[in-house]
């Protein structure tokens, strides 16, 4: 529901005219909802839940000393308030959740993303799923995502064990085409790159794999004792037995792991956090059967809430991810959250049964809290190191260059190719001593003078800077002595993704070509480059002949050379793929009438151009849009031979050209 506005307050904040405000206030209802608070250019500020709408919202607008800088801050600018009404309060727990999740409110408590803690993957969506570690969680879709887990070395000798244990796939791509690999025969994998096991079955397998990582093996380890003892009573010991070292596989990810509590058969998570003025480091103990079988993290930002507001938001987000047989019985909290009630319910309803959320004061469980707080505290540390290294790496580059403020946004380029061929740009970007992965960006070299046999990474860079800077092109040059090389208004577009400092991999020559790409775009006095030499670490400023007396350990410079380093992998990993990608098309390209399309198709099916090559008209007509006359047409290509023989007459001249095509490829 959106209220109605008059035009001549629709930009008025509701503080500010509180007529309005008290109107606005009893129109709210009593009953549990979400409601929505917008600016006055009609974006939304905040999205929040409520068992009781108007009291909630209206304890915003009061005047309390007590209040948060940030909740007094929002208030402030709050010009409309829409509202939704639920039926219940875990309606309004999963409404709010997906509505921050689709607008992403600035002052909502966001959990930061820095790719810290890595997941484990679950692709459910592919009719044999693998099982893999990442740093990228996607929403949506079926595939499964466990944690983000805080202790990646162990996360890894868990999966190692499983795979062991259980016959997965060990490849992401077969290694050959017509027979299994080595994994098969050793037990490892169950022939999944031949079909030989059926996808339902394999299913199955990893269904159980998933409960260990879902911290339900006490569960599996049931399920897998009946088996076996099944196994046993059918005479089919071979089974038995594999099923046997499967159960000893399972204990022994968990046999040191014990956690003494009073009761060994409820499932519980224990949470707690540490903080210091900018980040909370959040810890989440998952116990099941007595046994610690997860330890996940999770980084917020400290000014976003209070301690329980921010343990509360961990809590939605991580149970919100999870399959409903996951959520524990009893989950132990360090502070009280401010909407408990709301959690538990909507907890409950989702399990299906009783779900209890407590502070405990003391004895065991109040243990447990205490060493869960004692190991937020550990990462908290860790954070704060990894963020002074990068604050004293940042102050040292900047006395360095003699910069008036420390370097927010630093941009590192290089150029990848092999004598010419392939060539392309990178632009990598670190954001306070930390790489921003979100704003990499690479370049297709277009010079036309670049190509294979004849390179010039002067040109090149001198074309990726021109790219990248154009949308800033100024038509008149500004006053030297004005310029304070500070985002300067004058300058259009978007300001936000404007560098505080520009590093090139390369030397006098490279950093030459550079600036005069910018000189000719009246940039040169607004963008602050240097360039980073690879022999000496020797940093070479605009018009000056020597380098800068620098050490190469001393704190600025490395931080430079991990940008270098950064630009150069994403340099070379990005011309790897467009090398790959134009010697996998190249061949199929020369055949007439095969289009990009239909090549796709062919590659997806066949993996390789040579299973191309030694499959037969039949097995080509199997791909998609590939009918008998154009399978006939690229087997011919690649058996011109076998194609002469059956064809008594004269070659054509088109079949002469692609005759050469073959013997020059």
């Amino acid at each position: 529901m959106t209220f109605s506005n008059d035009s001549s307050a629709k930009f008025v904040p509701l503080l500010k005219d509180p007529e309005r405000l008290e109107a606005r206030l009893k129109e709210l209802p009593q009953e549990p909802g979400v409601y929505l608070m917008r600016d006055g250019a009609d974006n939304i500020l905040y999205i929040g839940k409520s068992r009781s709408l108007r009291s909630r919202v209206r304890s915003y607008f009061r005047q309390d000393h007590n209040r948060e800088p940030r909740i007094a801050m929002m208030a402030m600018q709050v010009v409309e308030i829409e509202f939704i009404v639920t039926d219940t309060e875990a309606e309004a727990l999963a409404l709010e959740a997906n509505l921050i999740k689709q607008h992403q409110p600035h002052f909502n408590i966001l959990l930061k993303d820095d790719k810290k803690y890595p997941f484990l993957c679950i692709t459910w969506s592919e009719d044999y799923p693998r099982i893999f570690i990442t740093r990228k969680r996607r929403k949506g879709g079926r595939n499964r995502y466990y944690g983000p887990y805080v202790d990646v070395g162990t996360l890894r000798r868990t999966l190692n064990i499983v795979k062991r244990v259980f016959p997965l796939r060990q490849r992401p791509q077969p290694l050959f085409k017509d027979r299994p690999c080595l994994n098969y025969d050793m037990g490892r994998c169950p022939g999944v790159c031949q079909q030989l096991i059926s996808s339902e079955d394999y299913h199955k397998t990893v269904q159980k794999v998933a409960m260990i990582f879902q911290g339900r093996t006490q569960e599996l380890e049931d399920i897998l004792r009946t088996q076996m003892e099944k196994a046993s009573e059918d005479l089919n010991f071979e089974t038995a037995a594999r099923i046997r070292d499967q159960l000893r596989g399972i204990r022994s990810l968990s046999a040191d792991q014990k956690v003494s509590l009073p009761d060994d058969t409820v499932s519980r998570d224990a949470i707690a956090l540490m903080a210091d003025d900018h980040h909370a480091c959040v810890q989440l103990f998952q116990i099941r059967a007595g046994r610690l079988v997860g330890r996940l993290g999770f980084v917020a930002d400290a000014q976003a809430g209070t301690p329980g507001a921010i343990l509360q938001r961990v809590l939605e987000d991580h149970y919100a991810t999870v399959e409903d047989i996951e959520i524990p019985a009893e989950i132990l909290v360090q502070h009280s959250l401010p909407d408990v009630d709301m959690l538990t319910a909507a907890l409950t309803e989702r399990r299906g049964r009783k779900v209890s959320i407590d502070v405990p004061l003391r004895q065991t469980k109040a243990d447990l809290i205490e060493m869960v707080e004692r190991n937020a505290g550990y990462e908290l540390a860790r954070t704060q190191r990894f963020a002074d290294r990068n604050q004293q790496a940042m102050l040292d580059l900047a006395e360095i260059l003699d910069l008036p403020d420390l370097p927010h946004r630093i941009e590192g380029y290089d150029i990848s190719h092999i004598q010419g061929s392939d060539a392309v740009g990178s632009q990598v970007v670190f954001v306070d001593g930390l790489p921003a992965k979100q704003h990499y960006r690479h370049y297709k070299i277009k010079n036309p003078t670049v190509q294979t046999g004849h390179s010039d990474d002067f040109a090149s860079l001198a074309e990726v800077i021109q790219r990248r800077f154009r949308k800033y092109r100024r038509d008149e040059a500004i006053d030297p002595a004005a310029s304070t090389r500070k985002r300067p208004s004058v300058l259009g577009g978007a300001q936000d993704d404007f560098p505080d400092l520009v590093m090139i991999d390369g030397g006098k020559g490279q950093l030459s070509a550079v600036v005069e790409a910018l000189r000719e775009m009246n940039l040169l006095e607004e963008v602050k480059v240097i360039s980073l030499a690879k022999q000496r670490e020797e940093i070479f400023l605009p018009g000056e002949s020597h380098p800068l007396s620098t050490e190469a350990e001393q704190p600025g410079v490395q931080l430079l050379r991990r940008l270098r380093d950064e630009a150069h992998r994403f340099a070379v990993s990005f011309h790897r793929k467009q090398r790959t990608e134009r010697m996998r098309r190249s061949r199929l390209e020369d055949i007439p009438g095969l289009g990009l399309h239909r090549q796709k198709q062919l590659l997806a099916h066949f993996r390789s151009i040579d299973y191309l090559r030694e499959a037969s008209p039949k097995q080509i007509e199997e791909v998609p849009g590939i009918g008998p006359k154009m399978a006939q047409q690229i087997y011919a290509y690649f058996h011109p031979n076998q194609a002469k023989a059956a064809d008594p007459e004269p070659s054509q001249p088109t079949e002469d050209k692609t005759e050469g095509k073959e013997a020059i490829a």
